[in-house]
């Protein structure tokens, strides 16, 4: 299908000095838990967005020397020349595939703490470091020789980034992740001497580190700045028109202006908080101060907000990190005109959790994420089928409809009963609580790809059983009915039933989702953790009820700091429910009463109430698995060959992990594998003394 003529602005070429990129689709660097572990997933990954139709494609930031060491986290390194082949070969893949490759040069300061190499980090002032964990670690204010050397550093990493073979360069200044951005911030530089106090002076820094930059790479590469506008913390810190004033001083000196938020929490909100372009009203005048490009980011998944910051003079680039992950080939989609087919970003922030938690990332939309190489998953090619086996799917959810679709693509037949009268599962009924929205894109992107398909059927309203399931004669049966929320207590901090939950009225999440609904004030216990608790507070306030919230956790929400929005979330809670008891446990309940207790010291208290909502564990809803497998004796003569459990229904997880269970259950159909043999490629250390040659 040609491509609309509309979008023909966004494939236009733009000039980053010395280079030129193809279009205007442009990946800014993001972590992504491979780095310098598993750099040939890491380069697989990049070149594949490359593959997709991205013009620039960069590394995530890449520390420039052992005392700014990121450990736990895993990041790409520069330290020194032994550290070149894994930014060489992720060059190469992207360069391959058509595309300019860009590093990302950082030196963290505060936002580091050197747990692996145990130096002292360096920053502007004598400050602890900033870390989540608030590690015991105190940075060290730099001295004038000090200052020297990190400008020396900075030279040699940029002078083998050129060797390394990359075409943008990025001097770093973001994100409160860089000691330039510290050195600019008023809120981390204290300092008294020409590189503090005023703007200009916090500004030197920044100045001569871009000049010496330009002075290594001499026109052979071009020279980008990623640099923050406003950390949104009032006077106290960097704002938008002080930032815009230091952009103004350094205008041209750059071939490229990547302009952010600071902190990340704020350049990667969550769909939750925030709309598709939600960094327009900070980066609109930045073209007005340079005349050289400028590239920003705001979720972006609609080539109609694209092609309008473009018109109006926002972006030339339009930059992106989570929709290039959930869609390596957006670019490539736009351009052939198979926009239906676009794995939309639903700002979930999986992605960003699994960085956080310092192991390859993952997206709820594109399973083949960080799978790529180790696995081999390409996000856009299927193997044939494997056989002409007609497959069963049993349920819709996330697990079931992403198992039909590979399967479908596949080439093999497929049939959906759903229960239900909807698709979607767990998906669809949680995509309607307050803030959601966007996650029913898991549904809806699947239906459309399966809705063409003439070998693909979804019935709904069709509860199977055991019975039904060996008339049918599918030869291949996928059992993927989701889970259910326990209403016992037990989760986390209880393993036994909390007494006297039948006492009074004892609501789960389903019954909430399903609209049971009740009068009174509503106690919710939340041993989860993640996001539903605090999103059916907020659905239960908005309608009118008295909602106190309990957990034993010491913040609301507490998985979700990994995925930097559990600060808006505690604060979201708080305005809503009447009353917020952390570091609580539910320990009991009675007629119109709960009982509590502190997770710490045991004192208890009693609440009154007229209803309960445990947010705890789920159950897998298996039942007609084990029915099925207590008649294995039946299968051959129905016709079966097998029987298998996917996602929730195997063990309830996120919506990425049933998303991923459907997939890669659809990726093995048919294929050999041993099942001794660890499941992937690994890249091992290499051990130095060792003779490996007598083996």
């Amino acid at each position: 299908m040609p491509r609309d003529p509309r979008y023909d602005i966004l494939f236009e070429p733009v000039k980053i000095g010395p280079r030129t990129a193809r279009n205007r689709f442009y990946q800014v660097p993001h972590c992504n838990g491979l780095g310098y572990l598993h750099a040939s997933a890491m380069a697989e990954m990049r070149g594949i967005k490359a593959e997709g139709g991205w013009a620039v494609v960069n590394t995530e930031q890449c520390e420039i020397h052992p005392t700014a060491d990121s450990s736990p986290l895993v990041e790409m390194r520069l330290w020194d020349d032994r550290d070149m082949p894994a930014l060489e070969l992720m060059a190469q893949k992207v360069q391959a595939n058509g595309a300019l490759a860009g590093v990302e040069l950082t030196y963290n300061s505060y936002a580091m703490a050197s747990l692996y190499t145990r130096e002292i980090p360096l920053s502007p002032s004598h400050l602890p470091v900033q870390t989540g964990n608030r590690d015991p670690v105190q940075c060290r204010a730099m001295d004038k020789d000090d200052i020297a050397e990190f400008r020396r550093w900075h030279r040699n990493a940029a002078e083998r980034a050129v060797n390394a073979g990359f075409d943008v360069i990025y001097v770093y200044s973001a994100h409160n992740l860089s000691v330039l951005f510290h050195f600019l911030s008023k809120r981390w530089n204290h300092r008294s001497d020409e590189y503090g106090g005023s703007l200009v002076n916090r500004v030197r820094l920044l100045r001569e580190v871009l000049d010496d930059t330009a002075d290594v790479i001499a026109g052979r590469t071009a020279l980008a700045v990623r640099i923050s506008l406003d950390e949104l913390v009032g006077a106290k810190g960097l704002e938008k028109n002080e930032a815009e004033d230091a952009i103004g001083m350094l205008a041209e000196l750059p071939d490229l202006w990547d302009v952010t938020l600071s902190d990340w929490s704020n350049d990667s909100q969550t769909s939750r908080f925030s709309p598709e372009a939600v960094e327009e009203p900070f980066v609109h005048r930045i073209k007005k101060l340079t005349t050289k490009p400028v590239v920003g980011v705001g979720r972006f998944t609609s080539p109609d907000t694209m092609v309008s910051q473009v018109r109006r003079g926002i972006l030339d680039f339009i930059g992106a990190a989570r929709p290039s992950i959930a869609d390596p080939f957006l670019p490539k989609k736009i351009e052939e005109g198979r926009l239906d087919e676009i794995r939309e970003c639903i700002g979930c922030n999986i992605c960003v959790a699994h960085d956080e938690l310092s192991v390859p990332i993952r997206c709820t939309q594109n399973p083949t994420q960080g799978e790529e190489w180790r696995k081999g998953w390409h996000p856009e090619r299927a193997a044939p089928a494997g056989s002409e086996s007609g497959v069963l799917v049993v349920g819709s959810g996330p697990a079931g409809l992403e198992c039909a679709n590979h399967l479908t693509q596949r080439g093999y037949s497929v049939t959906i009963a759903e229960a239900r009268g909807e698709s979607g599962g767990r998906v669809a009924r949680e995509a309607r609580l307050p803030g959601l929205n966007a996650w029913a894109r898991v549904q809806e992107h699947r239906e459309l790809l399966l809705k063409p398909r003439a070998n693909a059927d979804i019935y709904l309203e069709s509860p199977l059983d055991a019975e039904a399931v060996l008339e049918f004669g599918f030869e291949r049966v996928v059992v993927a009915t989701g889970s259910e929320w326990r209403r016992d207590g037990i989760a986390r901090y209880h393993q036994h039933p909390v007494p006297g939950l039948d006492m009074l009225p004892c609501l789960t999440p389903d019954d909430i989702l399903d609209g049971k609904r009740i009068d009174g004030h509503v106690l919710i216990y939340d041993d989860d953790h993640y996001y539903l608790g605090s999103l059916l507070a907020e659905q239960l306030a908005n309608e009118g009820r008295k909602v106190t919230y309990v957990t034993p956790a010491g913040i609301v929400s507490s998985w979700s700091v990994a995925t930097l929005d559990q600060h808006r979330i505690q604060k979201a809670v708080i305005e809503c429910c009447d009353a917020v008891h952390v570091n609580t446990a539910l320990i009991a309940a009675d007629a119109g009463k709960a009982v509590l207790e502190c997770v710490f010291t045991g004192r208890e208290t009693e609440i009154v109430c007229d209803a309960i909502l445990p947010v705890t564990a789920r159950l897998p809803k298996d039942q007609l698995f084990r029915d099925l497998k207590a008649r294995k004796e039946e299968w051959a003569q129905a016709g079966i060959k097998s029987v298998d459990l996917i996602g929730d229904a195997y063990a309830p997880g996120t919506i990425a992990a049933a998303v991923y269970a459907g997939h890669r259950f659809a990726r093995l159909l048919d294929e050999e594998t041993d099942r001794d043999a660890v499941p992937f490629r690994r890249e091992m250390t290499w051990i130095e003394d060792y003779d490996y040659g007598a083996r």
